[in-house]
This record gives C-alpha cells, structure tokens and sequence, in this order.
C-alpha cells in the first residue's frame, strides 16, 4: 500500500512505517544469523569462525549494494513526494540499470581478488577454506542482493513498509530449511549455508516482481519506458542518481571497510575471539535494530517531504525520532548489559567460558555508548532523505580512520579489550559531525528556498 508522509501526523507516520521495518530487519538479521547458528551447532566453532571471520567481508559486500539502492529509492521518493509519476518510473529504470552494471562488475573485481583480501584480513588457515568458498559463492550470487535491495527500496520509497517485511519472512525461512539441507542431508558443510543465503535471495526478488506486476501499477514499465527517448535527460537523470547513489555506498562502504580492519586485528587473537566477537556482535546487531528501524523509516519520511518542501515537518520528524532513539539507546544498553551473554551459547553448540567471557568484555564496553550510535542512525538517515550526502560521506571517513587507528593502536596497548573501544570512539566521532552535519544542511537548505521565492 502507498502512502503518502507529507501529510497527517509525523510520528504517527513513522512509528507505522518503523514497526514493519523493525521486525524486517530481524528477520533480516535472521537471516545473517542462521548460518551461523546452523554452522556452529552442526560443525562447531572452527567453522562458525570461518563463516565469522569474513562476516565484515559478506557486510561490506551488502553495505555497498545496501548504500547504492537507498541513494537511488530517495530519488524516487523525493518524485513520489512531488506527485511526479513520470520521474518515478524513470527513477526505477535508471536504477534498475546502474545497480545491474555496478553489481557485476563488483562480483567481478571481488572474486577475482578474494584470496589477496582474505590474506590481507589474516584469515587463520585452520579456517581459511571455509571461509573463502563461503564469502565467494555469495560475491558470485550478489546480483539477487542487489535485486531485492532495489525492489524492497524502491517499494519503501512509496511508504509502503509492509510488503517486503512479509518477502523478508518468507525468504528467511526458506534460507533455514535450505541451510539445514544443503549442511545435513547433503553435507554441503560451510559452503552449504552460503548457497542457501543466494538462494532465499533469488526466491524474495521473484516475490517482489510479483507483487509490483500485480499490486503497483504505478511501477507498471512498458517497453518505451526503457528506451533512452531524450539523451541529455536520461544523462541527468543518471547523474542524479548517482550523486546521491555512490555517495551513500561510499559511505556504508567505508563502515565496511572499517568492520573489516576490526575482524583483521580480531583474526590474530585465534580462534576463540573470533568466535566470541561474531556472537556477540549478531546479539548487539538486534539489540540495535529499533533504533536503526526508525533511522530507515526516517529517511523514507524526510525524502517525501523534501520532495513536498516541507521543511517544518521535516524537522519535526528529527526531533521525535530523536527523542526516541535515546530512550531506546538506555534501554537496549540495559538489557543487554544484563541478559546479552545469555544467549551466547544458541549461537555455538560448544560454547567455552573463555567464549562467554570475551563476549561479556566486549558488551560492557559497547553499550555505554549506545546514545551515540542511535544519533547516528537518526541524523545520517535525515541527511540521506534529503538528498545531503557530504557529511555522511565525512562522518563515515572520521569514523573509519578512528576505527582503524583505534584498534591497531589500542590492540597493540591492552589486547583485544583494547580493541573493542574502537566502534565506540568511532561511534562518538561520527555522530558529532552527523549532528552539526544537519542543523547546517536544513538551515542552508530553507535559506536557497527562500531565496528563490523572493527572486
């Protein structure tokens, strides 16, 4: 179902859109999570480390694709909000062909570059087979990703949060079932979980070409809406696009690059820490899906009613979701404080005390920083709604170069404690820059608006 944020109530408007958004991304979690799960009960912690020690690299992988369909659905968005049905169907044809393009020559370069990275992020060789036949078979698989990302984004960008919640959930069950076959009935091992995860993919694109052919007439394309009728528009079009498009993988690009320094540092602790970290990571990664729910809600909110010139609501948006989001950082840091070492051992059938007490270490650590990471989410996605992509794309740079400093420097001082304080300095840097980054933006904006009215 479209709908239309630019009017009625803000709040009222995200929270309806956040929800779905919510339990999507645990499921999308779920998804992320069930190979490890699967992986770790039925063949246990060397290859849930293999699988885990290039997770960063399976992210950053996403993040790019992620990044790059967001950026294009806010164009879209910004059309809807501006009541331009023509701009929309031309904002899915670009995308749906620069996403195609970029995606296949990123599995490319990838695959063919896959034994110089793994070597580069100290992948043990205990572990190393696993871990390369893993991360290449979903590299060679990533144009269902990038598909799916499209199409869920795009299907959001007209305020319908709900449709690819239920793909989502659809998929995520197919990628259990597929994994519990392909590791125990055909004893696929570890690349067995990578096939699955391609797999529900391909089987959540098909789903989300369904419903647009029969629900979305709005995203109905005929054979003319492909042809390239007027060059100097479609190359606007495309430039469009792409300033806002490559921008924002830059950015989720450099949050994946960092990730992967932090697991490089981590690889050298051994076996153990690689396992203790990748828990407790997927745990952190649901904890703090509420706030990143209402960060992407935000963001499909803010690019409708930027499209609308509605800057009021715009910042009435940033100011509730904001409030929220610190609410929930106290929270999540509560619960996970207390309860997050609990559910350690689903993760690996034969879990350690040295595995539980590494992981306890490093929530200890994160969550006192949790308020950070919810600014974040908010101002980062406020930015993106309106198309701003400059101080993402520096915040992101900050936060990778504190990273990276942080863990090489602080590992080589105190161990792998002194590694986990990385994300959390990271996090302060960059929601600092974030924060200024949107009240200067907004401000800026609505003074050239009012300038051209008076012009």
């Amino acid at each position: 179902m479209i709908t239309d944020m630019t009017t009625g109530n803000p709040l009222k408007h995200i929270l309806l859109f956040s929800i779905p958004l919510l339990i999507g991304n645990i499921f999308q979690q779920l998804y992320n999570i069930a190979d490890l799960v699967i992986v770790g009960r039925t063949l246990g912690v060397e290859p849930f480390a293999a699988v885990g020690a290039v997770a960063p690299l399976f992210f950053l992988i996403t993040f790019v694709i992620v990044g790059l369909t967001n950026g294009f659905a806010v164009i879209t968005g910004q059309r809807y909000g501006a009541k331009d049905i023509t701009g929309v169907k031309n904002s899915v044809v670009v995308s749906t062909i620069l996403s195609s393009i970029v995606t296949i020559l990123f599995s490319a370069i990838c695959a063919l570059f896959m034994h110089p990275i793994l070597s580069w992020m100290n992948v043990p060789n205990n572990i190393y087979n696993n871990a390369y036949w893993y991360v290449e078979i979903i590299t060679i698989g990533l144009i269902s990703t990038t598909l799916y990302n499209l199409l869920a984004s795009i299907i959001r960008a007209l305020g319908d949060s709900k449709t690819p919640l239920y793909f989502l959930i659809i998929a995520s069950v197919f990628n259990i079932i597929l994994a519990l076959i392909f590791i125990k009935n055909f004893h696929l091992g570890v690349p067995g979980s990578a096939f699955a995860v391609v797999v529900s993919q391909a089987i959540a694109v098909l789903l989300c070409l369904l419903f647009i052919k029969y629900k979305f007439p709005i995203l109905h394309l005929k054979k003319s809406d492909w042809m390239i009728q007027d060059k100097s528009k479609f190359y606007q079009s495309t430039y469009e696009h792409l300033r806002v498009g490559i921008p924002m993988a830059l950015q989720f690009s450099i949050i994946g690059i960092g990730i992967i320094i932090i697991q490089s540092v981590c690889n050298t602790f051994g076996s153990d820490v690689i396992a203790a970290v990748t828990a407790a990571l997927r745990i952190e990664q649901i904890a703090t899906l509420p706030m990143m729910s209402f960060g992407v809600a935000l963001a499909a909110y803010v690019a409708q009613n930027f499209g609308a010139r509605k800057f009021k609501r715009i910042r009435l948006g940033v100011i509730k979701t904001s409030t929220i989001n610190v609410i929930l950082s106290i929270l999540m840091a509560f619960v996970m404080r207390f309860w997050g070492t609990n559910i350690i051992s689903a993760f690996i059938g034969t879990t350690t005390a040295s595995i539980i007490n590494i992981a306890h270490n490093y929530l200890l650590i994160s969550t006192i920083f949790y308020f950070f990471l919810g600014q974040i989410f908010i101002y980062r996605n406020a930015l993106q709604g309106m198309g701003e992509t400059f101080f993402p794309l520096i915040a992101c740079i900050a936060e990778l170069l504190v990273r990276s400093f942080a863990a090489v420097y602080l590992a080589v001082k105190f161990g792998y404690i002194g590694m986990f304080y990385s994300g959390p300095i990271a996090w302060v840097s960059a929601s600092t820059i974030l924060f200024f980054g949107y009240f200067g933006s907004i401000k800026h904006i609505i003074f050239k608006v009012k300038e051209k009215l008076h012009s």
